[in-house]
């Protein structure tokens, strides 16, 4: 019985979002207007579950470039409609349109001559006749067991408010750098925001070395900088390969004379490299892509300025 009514549940609110795709008409379009025109806020009030419904609406609002803040509709009875001013645009939230606290805002809104666009499942209702804009979210079925808690309804009032921020995303051009800006502290601000030369290793804390250095000299470096490899250099202080762990391990079986030989003999030529002002995540997929540990980070005109390695993005947050 449970697992039957689970998925009556989950089928209903499905179709109540088919059902609202063909709802997308030239009202949904002036709405995404009077929004994009906007030179104040958005202001998204509602009550009870729709009011929760609103408070994310709002927060998507914000984080993808549309100023917009949640007032709860009693609140604004008692003092919180100061925050409102004719520059805004006011979203009210309402399934039946006829909620006490909702209708007595349309008044005091109308004579601030703030624009309005009410979400609603009753076209008919007072707030649907007093709104500037009407968008249509009425359901067939709240899926509900007793048809009262309000399921399907809330489900596609979300499902609305996506879908004008969706909209509102293409119309502004809002790129991923803007939405890593509002959410620098997360981890996805970390993937699209942090550079290779954030986290690189620099100065004396990754071995440079020139070509003609013995492999022994070589390795008191990378063991003084506590790193894997060594870039080495030319004269000009150009990147011409890398001596890693693994290029030790290949040659010493061939070679015991190995440390006394001059690491541009050994080491690997044209490594796969990144420059310094790539993202941190693009580095993440070369170095997955290329199955290496280490990366010799290099400037605009190829010279060796870090060294990345694997354990450096570990501890950034990005895997």
């Amino acid at each position: 019985m449970s697992l039957k009514k689970a998925k009556e549940v989950i089928l209903t609110e499905a179709q109540a979002i088919k059902d609202l795709a063909k709802k997308i008409d030239g009202n949904f379009q002036k709405a995404v207007d009077f929004v994009l025109n906007c030179s104040g806020r958005v202001i998204i009030t509602g009550m009870g579950k729709t009011g929760i419904i609103g408070r994310k609406v709002a927060a998507t609002l914000s984080s993808t470039g549309t100023p917009s803040i949640f007032m709860h509709s009693s609140e604004a009875l008692h003092g919180d409609l100061g925050q409102v001013t004719r520059e805004d645009v006011l979203i009210v939230i309402s399934n039946s349109g006829e909620t006490d606290e909702t209708t007595r805002l349309l008044p005091l809104v109308k004579k601030l001559g703030v624009k309005t666009i009410a979400m609603t499942g009753n076209i008919k209702s007072t707030l649907a006749k007093h709104s500037d804009v009407v968008l249509d979210i009425g359901v067939k079925k709240e899926g509900c067991p007793l048809g009262l808690a309000p399921m399907a309804s809330t489900t596609v009032t979300l499902v609305m408010g996506d879908a004008l921020a969706a909209c509102l995303i293409v119309r502004r051009g809002f790129r991923k750098e803007d939405f890593a800006f509002f959410h620098p502290a997360g981890a996805l601000g970390r993937r699209l925001l942090l550079k290779v030369e954030d986290i690189m290793r620099a100065d004396s804390h990754f071995p440079k070395v020139k070509v003609n250095l013995p492999v022994k000299d070589v390795l008191l470096a990378i063991t003084k900088a506590r790193c894997g490899s060594a870039c080495v250099i030319d004269q000009k202080e150009k990147l011409v390969g890398i001596f890693t762990d693994g290029d030790l391990r290949r040659h010493i079986k061939e070679d015991p004379h190995l440390l006394f030989k001059k690491v541009k003999d050994v080491m690997t030529k044209n490594p796969s490299t990144i420059e310094k002002t790539k993202l941190a995540v693009e580095a993440f997929t070369l170095l997955q892509d290329k199955k290496i540990d280490e990366l010799p980070v290099v400037d605009a005109k190829g010279k060796a300025v870090g060294l990345l390695d694997i354990q450096d993005l570990l501890k950034a947050g990005l895997i």
